[in-house]
């Protein structure tokens, strides 16, 4: 799915797969949850994500505390 088509909002969490650029919609849903702070972060507002863990996360901050927290940086 990119950016130019739409995406179903359904109350509830969505189960997504995370790609190189994009992300792929599994279950429909209105929110992913970050994998460090455990916030609901909008489908049309999810910009950071790794693919090789499959985790979204919230902002950049979020992505730099996991990152710290596994040593990779």
């Amino acid at each position: 799915m990119n950016r130019h088509e739409s995406r179903m909002t359904l109350p509830g969490e969505a189960q997504v797969q995370y790609l190189d650029s994009d992300f792929r919609i599994l279950k429909p849903g209105n929110y992913v949850r970050c994998a460090v702070t455990g916030t609901h972060i909008p489908i049309d507002e999810l910009r950071y994500w790794n693919v090789d863990r499959q985790e979204a996360y919230a902002s950049r901050e979020a992505v730099l505390e996991r990152l710290k927290g596994l040593g990779e940086i």
